[in-house]
């Protein structure tokens, strides 16, 4: 059986639709590909945005409020240095000194022992500073805490009050000695002294007002001792110390005066 030429020329006319079809393919792929891959039109590089800061450093997160390291960072180095404004810018060294000079003027040695005279004077110092801290948690912790305030920003609007206190119970004297000392030109006002010239000046200040309250507080029970001392000399009891003989009467006077009630009132008082 002989093939006719149009049978002959069907699978050749289908080879080459296939091939002209799978050509087709492989131009569009090869054309989409290119398009598809090219890469976006870039942009303009921007600029960070820096943080506005006083001239600090940015440490707050979220609303402006600072992040909970931050904070205890803070709170520990607070802790640290709190001994040292607690000696030196608060009404604690008074306190303290006048309390053991009058253990002293009872001729008492370890009573009451200085853990007591230590939270008695601890205690009244909060009682004395209690409006001064009150102002500086209101105009510059919590604010700082609520994020509205730097740290350079609360620490200018805490330490307004403190420095008001410090003022208030300064002597000139003592405040014209420290001035003197430190070469600094003299202020226009008492307002203008710096903190470390008007610290020393404070400390100073309190020591002398304590050995004054101490020396009023001496004087009675000086007076008991010598009365004692020349009732047993005149009895020729020479062999018996006098403040053992005198501590009673020092006891029972400063018990009738309530004179720890006395002291307490002279040392608030001094602040008001």
């Amino acid at each position: 059986m002989t093939s006719t030429p149009l049978a002959r020329s069907l699978p050749r006319r289908a080879a080459t639709v296939l091939l002209a079809l799978l050509g087709c393919a492989v131009a569009g792929v090869l054309l989409a590909g290119p398009a598809a891959a090219a890469p976006a039109a870039p942009t303009a590089p921007t600029a960070p945005a820096v943080p506005a800061v006083d001239g600090g450093v940015d440490i707050s997160v979220g609303n402006g409020s600072p992040s909970t390291s931050i904070t205890l960072i803070l709170a520990i180095t607070v802790l640290s240095v709190a001994p040292a404004v607690l000696l030196l810018c608060t009404s604690f060294t008074k306190i303290i000194v006048v309390l053991s000079l009058t253990r002293n003027a009872l001729g008492l040695q370890s009573s009451p022992p200085n853990t007591v005279l230590t939270g008695i004077a601890l205690f009244l110092t909060l009682f004395v500073m209690g409006p001064v801290l009150s102002d500086v948690n209101e105009i510059a912790v919590q604010p700082y805490m609520d994020g509205t305030m730097t740290v350079s920003q609360a620490y200018d609007a805490g330490v307004v009050p403190l420095k008001e206190f410090l003022l208030d119970n300064t002597r000139d004297d003592e405040l014209q000695l420290m001035v003197g000392l430190s070469g600094e030109e003299q202020p226009e006002d008492r307002a203008a002294v710096s903190m470390t010239t008007l610290v020393p000046a404070f400390v100073l200040s309190e020591l002398k007002s304590a050995f004054i309250i101490g020396l009023v507080v001496f004087i009675p029970f000086l007076v008991l001792d010598m009365l004692v001392s020349a009732s047993l000399m005149a009895m020729g009891m020479m062999m018996v110390p006098p403040s053992i003989v005198s501590l009673p009467f020092k006891l029972l006077f400063f018990v009738v005066v309530d004179g720890w009630a006395m002291i307490t009132t002279s040392l608030v008082g001094s602040y008001t």
